[in-house]
């Protein structure tokens, strides 16, 4: 009797590849709904904060083709401000990231949990970079101006009559390279000043 309950009792379980695969689709199946519920929870965080910037984005100009403000559905979802800035959930699904690329890498700008805050901040980014963006190109358009000013002044002839003087070869050479060091002087002063604005913008 005791030698039948303890054979009844050692016997193997008996396991079946069905089962097991049942299991594994179903856990799988969770998973994949927990992520989907995840990834909505965030495009829908981020949908928020577009809603909160649509008058912001309404007084970017239509001819600016630079800011970006679209909501990108991938994996995680974004919200792109511009080709190299864009707003992400954190890990805790509840912070805003404001992140930048740059050539040092990627950036973090703004860290928050406050939507409103979070649409101050890309209000605030915004601005600075139309600010900049201007100043860019009205330092572009002087400089150009006073090149071409340079540039007239040392092509344009010297109309006045001197009957009993005139300037010997030695000084009119010496005026011409005096000219020609200005204008080179000016375009280097371009080239730095578009070197700052290009490292600053590359930099924020």
């Amino acid at each position: 009797m005791s030698d039948q309950l303890g054979n009844s009792t050692s016997a193997p379980n008996v396991r079946k590849l069905t089962d097991a695969i049942r299991r594994v689709r179903i856990a799988d199946t969770e998973r994949l709904d927990a992520v989907a519920d995840l990834h909505d929870a965030e495009k829908a965080r981020l949908g928020m904060l577009a809603e909160e910037l649509a008058g912001v984005f309404a007084d970017i100009p239509a001819d600016d083709g630079y800011f970006i403000c679209r909501l990108d559905a991938g994996q995680p979802p974004r919200f792109w401000i511009d080709p190299t800035t864009h707003v992400v959930i954190g890990r805790d699904r509840r912070t805003y990231r404001l992140l930048k690329d740059t050539r040092l890498g990627r950036v973090v700008l703004v860290e928050t949990g406050d939507p409103q805050a979070m649409a101050d901040s890309v209000t605030d980014y915004i601005a600075e970079r139309v600010v900049e963006r201007e100043r860019a190109l009205e330092s572009d358009f002087l400089l150009r101006k006073m090149g071409a000013a340079a540039m007239a002044s040392a092509t344009r002839p010297d109309l006045t009559v001197r009957p009993r003087e005139q300037a010997p070869d030695g000084a009119r050479s010496g005026g011409s390279t005096l000219i020609w060091a200005l204008i080179a002087f000016l375009f280097g002063l371009a080239a730095g000043v578009a070197a700052l604005f290009a490292y600053a913008w590359f930099l924020t």
